[in-house]
């Protein structure tokens, strides 16, 4: 749970970092300083805005019928599958051009004599973007392990954000260039794997729910089969349940669904990567000639 919160945070935290890096040195370098504050009230209500969705999604339901808590959470995991997955491939597209296409949005909010107020609603979306998602898909995570630690998983988010906020200040000193490639597929390969947990257990909620069939069509039970808690297995299965949704006993739709959208992403997003390599292997010995 620890290290899975951790790479989640830091993954949508260093985003989240790069993009206000972009803002703010776009206000410096065109002479706007006197926005930066409005810019930072807009972070502010961008950080809010998880936090409140994160309570929300906590105790909201508390007080409904279990079959309804179930088809809340089931509904939710698959919302984060899909706002995840959303997230990975548009990253991995936008990359390259995420700096013009902030800076074009900037120079919009900074013309009309809205004296730079369009500053707020900018960094709430763009960053709060990242925040939402983070909020959700650590929600889910959580909410799927049996083993919920919150002491593990508090720290495993702050340890990621943390890192994440020094990862973005160093990018912004320019103190160190980072492979962005690299680091937007390593993350991304594993959160498809940790989002194909999710969907699965998402899946598994709406079963018990009653919504889907086959909640006694087990694909196999390996429960009997679990070691004692004094071997390494057990802590090796538990760190698996933990990050991945590991699971002993899996109804035939559950896995169904965890190939359904594994195989297919895995396979789109390798294209992707390997497209990418290519682009950037073309326009190296044009970038050298300037």
């Amino acid at each position: 749970m620890f290290v899975a919160n951790l790479l989640i945070a830091l993954r949508e935290g260093f985003e989240a970092s790069l993009i206000i890096g972009i803002l703010v040195a776009y206000l410096i370098k065109t002479r706007r300083r006197d926005v930066l504050p409005k810019m930072w009230l807009g972070v502010g209500v961008a950080v809010l805005l998880p936090l409140g969705i994160g309570a929300l999604l906590t105790w909201g339901p508390k007080t409904l019928s279990f079959q309804v808590q179930e088809i809340i959470g089931g509904t939710l995991s698959l919302v984060a599958v899909a706002l995840v997955t959303w997230m990975i491939f548009w990253m991995g597209r936008h990359s390259r051009q995420l700096k013009h296409d902030l800076e074009s949005s900037v120079e919009r909010s900074l013309v009309g004599g809205s004296g730079g107020w369009g500053m707020v609603w900018l960094a709430v979306l763009a960053v709060g973007r990242e925040g939402v998602e983070t909020a959700l898909f650590i929600w889910a995570t959580v909410r799927s392990s049996i083993q919920t630690n919150v002491l593990a998983t508090t720290t495993g988010v702050l340890t990621g954000l943390v890192l994440s906020v020094a990862l973005g200040w160093i990018v912004y000193r320019g103190a160190r260039r980072i492979n962005m490639r690299l680091f937007f597929s390593a993350t991304g390969y594993f959160l498809i794997v940790v989002t194909a947990g999710i969907c699965a257990y998402g899946i598994g909620d709406l079963q018990e729910a009653g919504v889907l069939p086959g909640i006694m069509s087990h694909a196999w039970d390996l429960s009997n089969r679990l070691p004692a808690i004094t071997s390494p297995l057990f802590w090796t299965y538990t760190l698996g349940q933990a990050v991945f949704q590991v699971n002993l006993q899996p109804t035939v739709l559950q896995v169904l669904a965890w190939v359904v959208y594994l195989v297919p992403t895995v396979f789109l997003f390798t294209r992707q990567v390997s497209s990418g390599k290519r682009a950037a292997t073309r326009a190296a010995p044009h970038v050298q000639a300037h």
